[in-house]
């Protein structure tokens, strides 16, 4: 039946009209297939620490496409919930860091559906509330994902820090501290050692294995400023994508203040 088809159409006695033979031919023609690609990396850094009332997110104001940069002030961290220009009245604190317009596009769908909920309900969104509404606008997406790495924060009914982290397809999970964006690796490192106190071992305690570990407790929030700005300073001297400026948010019972510190240029 094949062979009968091909033997009465002269268009395909040589096979179908994406054979082989003619894939070479547009070739030798200077034919070029063109693809697209959506994504692009913005390059740049975040992390986040919760404490026992507060929770600070923190991410650098550089944006790259390779080894240009795009902008030296391009904010990763986010007032959610509040006014539109001031921020005023926000009580949750989001981080987004990878393809810019996505992380963008995140950060407003979030903030408008906080805001109908307050208009709705009268009365502030919780943030684990929140937390299970990002990851399911996450996971609506998963077959075209928003290209970022998002870190949520804020104080929750008990008036205690939270920190939640995601992955794009909206995978979260609640943590004490989390790095993200192109200097992650590094970060993460120095925030397992400094915050969670991992291979930290009690002077004097023992010999060799016998050495007793230091438990993880919370920080005061002075000497987790300290931390997060050790860990940015020690990030733009290894990545190129990291650097120009830090901006921080700190989110306590009593708001959000935000903080910036500059870092180096080149």
């Amino acid at each position: 039946m094949a062979a009968s088809i091909f033997s009465s159409n002269p268009t395909l006695a040589s096979g179908p009209n994406y054979s082989f033979s003619q894939a070479a031919n547009n070739a030798a023609a200077g034919v070029k297939e063109h693809s697209f690609y959506p994504y692009t990396d913005n390059g740049g850094s975040t992390l986040g620490i919760s404490g026992s009332d507060f929770a600070i997110l923190a991410g650098d104001t550089r944006s790259t496409s390779g080894y240009n940069i795009n902008s030296r002030y391009a904010p990763k961290v986010f007032k959610i919930g509040g006014d539109d220009e001031t921020g005023e009245g926000a009580h949750i604190v989001l981080s987004v860091v990878g393809f810019a317009a996505d992380g963008q596009a995140l950060k407003e769908r979030l903030d408008t559906i906080v805001k109908m909920y307050k208009y709705q309900h009268g009365k502030n969104m919780s943030v684990k509330a929140c937390a299970q509404r990002l990851s399911t606008i996450l996971y609506q997406k998963r077959f075209f994902p928003y290209y970022v790495h998002a870190i949520l924060g804020g104080i929750d009914d008990e008036g205690k820090g939270s920190l939640y982290s995601y992955d794009p397809v909206g995978s979260y999970e609640r943590e004490s501290c989390r790095a993200g964006g192109a200097a992650a690796s590094l970060i993460m490192p120095f925030l397992d050692n400094q915050v969670k106190n991992n291979n930290q071992y009690i002077p004097g305690s023992g010999e060799g294995h016998e050495l007793v570990a230091r438990k993880a407790e919370p920080l005061p929030k002075e000497e987790v400023v300290k931390i997060v700005r050790d860990a940015f300073t020690s990030a733009t001297e290894r990545h190129i994508e990291v650097g120009d400026g830090l901006q921080m948010l700190v989110a306590t019972k009593d708001g959000i203040e935000e903080v910036y510190f500059p870092l180096k240029r080149d």
